[in-house]
């Protein structure tokens, strides 16, 4: 799985490092090309010739120590990789990432590389639930960064809580786990729509809901981790979108419309995540509408459907739509996955804590033709998205598979 792959291995000072040393081994011996970044505080810990001697590749320390004139060793090193790995992250090297900090070998790397980051933290437990912690994990989560829980056990400080790194087994089948997640969709072109769309009264008014993108953004992210080339329709959203994917912005319903069938006969996968209005203005006005009695009435029209326009036009497709409900869930979701001629239907409960909209988590229930397939429980909405793109892949798989036997 690891073989030929090019991973850097970041190591910062606490005292987990040495088991950076016993990590770094096992890469080595999957295959894998592991070139080791320690920062000068971890070298107090565990010395560079160890893990030079592991790699058997020369240990970066400073940034200013270029070995090859040919080239700039930090540029040339991110540009090669094909994941990064922080085992251990100590709080202090973590907000150098957060806050895009390059003043050391390990975060100058970090701040040009391209490629998926997976970190694996080691503090004092204290430090790890501090609200400042907490937030830098959540901004670089929220970036694409990847995350090995700690553990919980004896701690160096003496506390027996959570914050000991991950063991070295536990790592390598997180990133055992990204790469063979991350050749699921090679090949595959995904379309997503996110967010919410705003249907003007004037120009200074809309009607809209309280969509952010997040659960279409997590999805779009996903997909691309997973190796597919991905198109991003968004509408109104409240986050910033994943870097990498080809991002369309649109605002009303009609203009999502138009820009999914302008890329639906080239996708593969389609997911509507999007919450589209359901009706529109009949009448826009052009100027601000002005207070004129104590009522004002809207005449609205219907939109079209967009998940029923894409069902009825599919061919090869595999196409997936939303369903957020409030009461009979399973009912309305075979309904609807009936009706619109969808191959899953993800459908939550968003009364529910957890599940509503704006939040960073979901509860999911995921049906297909044969009905309920799984309900995920509350979970990170980035999870919620691996799990269903992991889903889709197996499920067009299958179908593939089947076309080619017949």
């Amino acid at each position: 799985m690891l073989k030929g792959k090019s991973i850097i291995l970041g190591i910062t000072g606490g005292i987990a490092a040495y088991k950076g040393a016993a990590l770094c081994s096992k890469l080595v011996q999957a295959g894998a090309k592991v070139n080791v970044i320690m920062t000068e505080s971890a070298a107090k810990f565990i010395t560079p010739l160890t893990l030079q001697t592991l790699s058997r590749n020369p240990v970066h320390i400073d940034t200013f120590d270029e070995r090859d004139p040919g080239v700039v060793s930090h540029i040339d090193l991110a540009d090669h990789a094909d994941l990064i790995v922080i085992a251990p992250a100590t709080a202090n090297a973590m907000a150098k990432l957060a806050g895009g900090h390059a003043d050391d070998m390990l975060s100058t790397t970090l701040l040009a590389a391209t490629c998926p980051i997976l970190i694996a933290p080691a503090m004092n437990v204290h430090m790890y639930e501090h609200p400042a912690v907490v937030h830098n994990m959540e901004l670089l989560a929220s970036r694409g960064a990847m995350f090995v829980e700690p553990g919980t056990g004896q701690l160096a400080c003496g506390y027996v809580a959570k914050g000991r790194l991950a063991e070295p087994e536990d790592i390598m089948a997180a990133i055992e786990a990204w790469f063979v997640r991350g050749g699921m969709l090679a090949g595959k072109r995904v379309l997503v729509t996110a967010g919410g769309t705003m249907e003007r009264l004037d120009p200074v008014r809309y009607l809209t809901n309280d969509s952010s993108g997040k659960m279409g953004f997590a999805i779009a992210e996903a997909a691309q981790l997973m190796g597919a080339d991905v198109t991003l329709v968004a509408g109104r959203t409240s986050v910033a979108p994943p870097a990498g994917v080809r991002l369309i912005r649109v605002e009303s319903a009609q203009q999502m419309l138009d820009a999914v069938m302008d890329v639906f006969e080239e996708s593969d996968i389609v997911v509507k995540s999007a919450a589209v209005a359901d009706y529109r203005a009949v009448d826009i006005s052009d100027q601000k509408l002005k207070k004129s009695g104590e009522r004002l009435v809207l005449e609205l029209e219907r939109t079209t459907d967009i998940l029923e326009t894409l069902g009825k036009r599919k061919s090869r497709q595999f196409l997936v739509g939303f369903a957020a409900e409030t009461e009979q869930v399973e009912h309305y979701a075979m309904d609807k996955l009936q009706r619109k001629n969808c191959d899953l239907i993800v459908a939550n409960d968003v009364s529910r804590e957890g599940a509503g909209f704006n939040g960073d988590t979901n509860i999911v229930q995921v049906f297909g033709a044969e009905g309920l397939i799984v309900s995920l429980p509350i979970l990170s909405k980035r999870e919620v998205a691996n799990c269903l793109l992991e889903l889709i892949a197996g499920r067009l798989a299958s179908v593939e598979g089947t076309a080619h036997d017949s």
